[in-house]
């Protein structure tokens, strides 16, 4: 399989996207708004969100008036963005972080519920290293992962992308298997740190209704 086992949402939106239903609800994540405003970011900073999914808290960030690439490495989930939210498509692009780099740097990048989809070391390295080399000096990141701050454990993600049936507001669904690592908090940090990054504040917050826990780290360089 040529595939990356962390790209197989791809195909879990496609078969969503065929049944002509979202595979994600339209809820936003709280936080992201909220350490927006907490920390004072402007609407001429620079934001960068990886992995945007169907765009739910990328619809809100561009509507709040804010200068937001949203970006994801699933095309058909952006593809999916643009057709929804036309007066933002140029906003929106395929980025795989783990190897492709921007020309850009950023003032406040955000990641929910991404991190906790590569599984391997080094692909989690590759994820923090590129939040590291694209933030501006004083930027800020926020990044939300699945876990309660104890738990530590991986999926087999050489099941990546076999189907199984799953629950959706719309019925069952048979869609891609996708990958999970959860990680305490201990090795979170210890993640951060790892790549020159120190925690400003952490938490454990929520995004219902696919997420009731969620960690999160807003982290700067050092």
């Amino acid at each position: 399989m040529d595939e990356k086992y962390y790209a197989a949402y791809d195909e879990r939106y496609k078969t969503a996207h065929r049944k002509g239903v979202r595979w994600a609800s339209t809820v936003c994540t709280p936080i992201v708004m909220d350490i927006i405003r907490r920390y004072h970011i402007q609407p001429e900073y620079d934001l960068l969100e990886l992995g945007c999914g169907e765009g739910r808290d990328a619809k809100v960030v561009l509507e709040s008036g804010l200068r937001l690439t949203a970006t994801d490495i699933s095309r058909e989930a952006i593809s999916f963005c643009q057709k929804n939210m036309p007066a933002y498509v140029r906003n929106f692009s395929v980025l795989d972080c783990l190897s492709c780099e921007l020309d850009s740097s950023f003032d406040f990048i955000y990641a929910v519920a991404v991190v906790h989809m590569l599984v391997l070391d080094g692909d989690r390295n590759g994820f923090y290293r590129f939040i590291h080399d694209h933030l501006k000096p004083e930027g800020l990141a926020l990044i939300c992962t699945m876990g309660d701050g104890e738990t530590e454990m991986q999926s087999d993600i050489t099941k990546a992308f076999e189907l199984q049936e799953r629950d959706h507001e719309s019925g069952k669904m048979r869609v891609a298997a996708t990958s999970c690592r959860m990680v305490s908090f201990r090795t979170f940090e210890k993640e951060l740190a790892d790549h020159d990054l120190s925690v400003v504040e952490k938490g454990i917050t929520s995004a219902f209704p696919e997420f009731d826990k969620l960690m999160y780290a807003v982290a700067k360089k050092r």
